[in-house]
C-alpha cells in the first residue's frame, strides 16, 4: 500500500501506523526498520534532538505498530529530531523540511530523505523534522507539532555558523499535514507555545519563506483531510480551536512569501485548501506563487516522472532564490 492510498484511507477514518520500528516503545531516535526503504544518506545523517530534556506537554503513550505497516514511516516519536543533510557546495540557505502523514505517521521516504537529498543537490542545507505526533498521549495535543516546528527553526538559527548558513535565510517546506505545520509556523511563528528552555528560544521562529506542497490548510469539513484534523484536534473540537489551527485564518502582512503546489485531482486533500491559502495571501498582499497541476493526485512527492508536476522542485528553487536568499 503506497502513501497516497494510506492517506486516502486515513481520511476515511482508518487508524494507520508507521513501520519506523516494530516495538510499541519505538521512538524517532531508534533505528528505522532495517528492511525499510530509507536511503543510506538518511541513515548517515547527523541528528539533533530538539529538546535537551523532556519535551513540553508530557504524557507520551506509545502505540503498537502493525506488522504490515509500510516501512520508512515514523510513529511513536518520544524524542523529536532534526536529520541534517548537508550539500557538497552550500548556497548559504537552509530548508526546514516537514514530511506529511496526516499527523498519524511521518513519511521518511519520498517526502523526507528523498526530498532532502534533492534539495541538498541544489545547494541547500536541509533539516528534516521528525516531530511529535499529537495523538500519542501528549497533553494539549493541538499545539505539540507547532512547538517542535518553532523550536526547530530556532535551533537551526542558533547553529547557523556551524552549517555555514545565513540565519535570515531559513525557509520551511512541508507536504500535506507537514504543509499544514509549515503554514502554521509561517502564520503562528510568534505564538507563545512553550516556556523558553535556553538562549536559542530568544531567536525568531519566522521562516524567510514557506513552500506548501499539497497542504492541508483548513481544518473545517468538508475540505479538510478528516484524519489530519482528527489527529491534531481530537474527536470533537470546538469552532474556536478549528479556527485557531487553520492557517488561512491567520495570514497577515508579516506572513512570509509563500509557494504552493497542488494537483487538481487530489481527493485526499482537495486543492481548495491551497486556493483558500492563496486567497488569504493575496488579500494580505503577501508575495505568493501557486502551481495547480491537472494530474498527480495526492502524495506525488518530488513529482511523477514525465508529468508536469515533476517541475515543481525546479520552480520552487527558482522562486526561493528570489525570496529565500534576498
Amino acid at each position: 500500500m503506497d502513501r497516497r492510498t494510506l492517506l486516502t484511507a486515513a481520511g476515511a477514518g482508518l487508524i494507520l501506523a508507521s513501520a519506523a520500528g516494530d516495538a510499541a516503545a519505538q521512538s524517532a531516535t531508534a533505528a528505522p526498520n532495517p528492511l525499510g526503504p530509507l536511503s543510506p544518506a538518511w541513515r548517515a545523517a547527523e541528528t539533533i534532538p530538539l529538546w535537551d530534556e523532556a519535551p513540553p506537554e508530557g504524557g507520551f503513550a506509545p502505540t503498537p505498530v502493525p506488522a504490515d505497516a509500510p516501512p520508512g514511516f515514523f510513529r511513536n516519536v518520544a524524542t523529536p529530531l532534526l536529520h541534517v543533510f548537508r550539500p557538497r557546495r552550500g548556497n548559504g540557505c537552509a530548508v526546514l523540511l516537514i514530511p506529511g502523514g496526516a499527523y498519524t505517521f511521518i513519511v521518511g521516504t519520498h517526502e523526507g530523505g528523498d526530498t532532502a537529498e534533492a534539495l541538498a543537490l541544489r545547494g541547500y542545507t536541509v533539516f528534516v523534522l521528525i516531530h511529535r505526533l499529537p495523538g500519542e498521549g501528549w497533553h494539549h495535543r493541538s499545539i505539540v507539532p507547532l512547538q517542535d516546528a518553532q523550536r526547530a527553526m530556532r535551533i537551526i538559527r542558533a547553529r547557523a555558523s556551524r552549517y555555514a548558513i545565513e540565519p535570515a535565510h531559513v525557509a520551511v517546506l512541508g507536504y500535506s499535514a507537514g504543509g499544514h505545520l509549515a503554514a502554521s509556523l509561517a502564520t503562528a511563528y510568534a505564538e507563545p507555545t512553550y516556556a523558553p528552555r535556553d538562549s536559542a528560544d530568544s531567536l525568531d521562529a519566522r521562516p524567510c519563506a514557506a513552500g506548501l506542497i499539497y497542504p492541508v490548510i483548513t481544518l473545517m469539513p468538508p475540505l479538510t483531510n478528516a484524519q489530519t484534523a482528527r489527529s491534531l484536534l481530537g474527536d470533537a473540537p470546538d469552532a474556536a480551536l478549528i479556527d485557531r489551527r487553520s492557517p488561512d485564518r491567520h495570514v497577515d502582512a508579516a506572513t512570509p512569501p509563500t509557494f504552493l503546489a497542488h494537483a487538481l485531482d487530489d481527493t485526499a486533500v482537495p486543492p481548495e485548501n491551497s486556493l483558500q491559502m492563496l486567497a488569504a495571501l493575496r488579500k494580505a498582499k503577501v508575495p505568493a506563487e501557486a502551481h495547480f497541476f491537472e494530474h498527480g493526485g495526492h502524495g506525488f512527492g518530488l513529482g511523477t516522472p514525465g508529468t508536469s508536476n515533476a517541475l515543481w522542485p525546479a520552480l520552487f528553487d527558482a522562486w526561493l532564490g528570489r525570496h529565500g536568499a534576498a
